[in-house]
């Protein structure tokens, strides 16, 4: 893990929170709710208070046609997926205690990533964001598709560890211990306002 004296600076103006799949759906699967809402609320707050910009991203699909093959089968087959992941269902709503404000960015995504499925690169591009804090679960979801294709993107990433979980504890500390590092810096929430400028 990265230590505050290793990771430069960051500018807020141009930097954005992503919090992703923090939904009523998923959130209750993660290992430490309560921890990861007290948390995640607490780096919105900071954020929000140097200026950053705060992104939503939540998986919801429309219809049938929105689920792929292998989105399908992690979320127990179409049928599942529409049953439970509508996009109008409460479980695809962004948790109420880390609820979106006015100004914020917030997407709608039908695959893990959430990337290739929104508009969220345009958005953040079209407020001059270069680099991107992230917190999601799960960890080997979109935690991981979201370093690898940010990184491909020219984002500078910083994973917020602590706020990020994964239903196996071991592939979490692997991928922030030994594969994030490769192309992210990776700290826990409480060094963030010491990046701050």
């Amino acid at each position: 893990m990265s230590t505050t004296e290793t990771v430069q600076p960051i500018d807020p103006s141009k930097t954005a929170l992503l919090v992703m799949d923090y939904q009523n759906g998923i959130i209750p699967m993660a290992p430490n709710p309560d921890e990861l809402l007290a948390g995640a609320r607490q780096a919105i707050d900071l954020i929000r208070s140097h200026g950053g910009t705060i992104g939503y991203v939540r998986v919801g699909f429309a219809d049938a046609s929105e689920i792929g093959g292998s989105m399908g089968k992690r979320v127990g087959g179409p049928v599942a997926a529409l049953e439970h992941f509508h996009a109008d269902h409460a479980n695809t709503q962004i948790h109420a205690d880390v609820a979106p404000e006015q100004g914020d960015i917030v997407v709608r995504k039908i695959r893990v990533g959430p990337f290739g499925s929104t508009d969220l690169h345009e958005q953040l591009r079209a407020r001059g964001i270069d680099t991107l804090v992230l917190a999601g679960i799960s960890t080997s979801g979109v935690v991981l598709s979201t370093v690898r294709d940010a990184h491909d993107r020219d984002y500078r990433l910083i994973v917020l560890a602590d706020l990020c979980a994964d239903r196996d504890p071991e592939v979490h500390d692997v991928l922030t211990g030994k594969v994030f590092p490769a192309q992210a810096e990776v700290i826990n929430a409480a060094d963030l306002h010491q990046l701050l400028h």
